[in-house]
């Protein structure tokens, strides 16, 4: 989870998606970085590409506010 993020040039849509994902469902490299955690949160543009994953989701929406991003919880 310390990978740089670029989150690209300017979407004329600002709607990123935040959800939760089982640690267990990433690939073995990430698990070994989610320090014991069984869900983290990937924040996600509208098409599905993911641009983070972060360890809560209070984060992922901070995340996305600091880049001028309108998060929204998906469940």
């Amino acid at each position: 989870m310390d990978h740089p993020f670029n989150f690209g040039p300017e979407p004329a849509d600002r709607i990123v998606y935040v959800r939760p994902i089982a640690v267990a469902d990433l690939p073995e490299a990430l698990r070994q970085q989610a320090d014991g955690l069984e869900t983290i949160y990937s924040v996600n543009r509208p098409d599905g590409e993911r641009l983070a994953l972060v360890r809560d989701r209070h984060l992922a929406f901070a995340l996305a506010r600091q880049h001028d991003l309108a998060p929204v919880s998906v469940h």
